[in-house]
């Protein structure tokens, strides 16, 4: 058995076909109305970002709001981003690289 438990070569890479693909709507959707919260990105399986914003919005609250009106400016813009996104860039693509769908 080849290493990493496969009994073979994948035909398609590495990586299974994505059972569900993202949706393109909603992870903008997802990202201008609840981005402070990192949501859109949590859909999209960037959860680093994710937690950065999270963190910036409940953090922010100590310091006088500065952050979750950094984080809504940060998930409204990334929100237009991935509407307006065209195939092969960067914003029409989730964390393994799947193209999103329209």
């Amino acid at each position: 058995m080849p290493q990493g438990g496969y009994p073979g070569v994948m035909p398609n890479g590495p990586y299974p076909i994505s059972p569900t693909p993202h949706s393109k709507l909603a992870a903008g959707l997802l990202s201008i109305f609840l981005g402070c919260f990192g949501v859109g990105n949590f859909y999209l399986g960037r959860t680093g970002r994710g937690v950065a914003q999270l963190m910036l919005t409940l953090i922010g609250f100590l310091f006088f709001f500065i952050g979750p009106t950094i984080a809504i400016i940060w998930g409204l813009i990334e929100g237009i981003l991935i509407l307006t996104s065209s195939t092969g860039s960067f914003w029409h693509r989730d964390a393994r690289g799947w193209e999103l769908m329209d």
